[in-house]
């Protein structure tokens, strides 16, 4: 019962520790910014589904939930950052040719 315990205190810390990224991803000066944050929170959230498997003895389901939307929060993220990489890119290129013309 005290590993219980035990799993269900690790599951709180790690939402805890999620608020900080949830703040950065709402605030965050950057697009780049917010999007490490959007993917700190999926790489905690891919933990905590591995301390839920733990807490209901159901831990290879949970793994496998775990790694799939782990899968899904690394494809994403890449994804983003490689929109946002040829928008910044075109959007230099813009910029370097005059910009809008008045």
């Amino acid at each position: 019962m005290t590993f219980d315990h035990f799993s269900i205190g690790v599951g709180l810390a790690l939402f805890v520790f999620m608020l900080p990224a949830m703040w950065r991803m709402s605030v965050g000066p950057t697009a780049l910014d917010r999007i490490v944050a959007v993917n700190v929170i999926g790489t905690k959230t891919a933990v905590l589904l591995v301390v839920i498997g733990v807490v209901f003895h159901r831990v290879e389901m949970f793994v496998d939930f775990a790694l799939a939307y782990a899968l899904l929060n690394f494809t994403g993220s890449l994804a983003a950052a490689r929109f946002l990489h040829k928008t910044k890119s075109s959007s230099e290129i813009f910029e370097e040719e005059g910009g809008v013309d008045s």
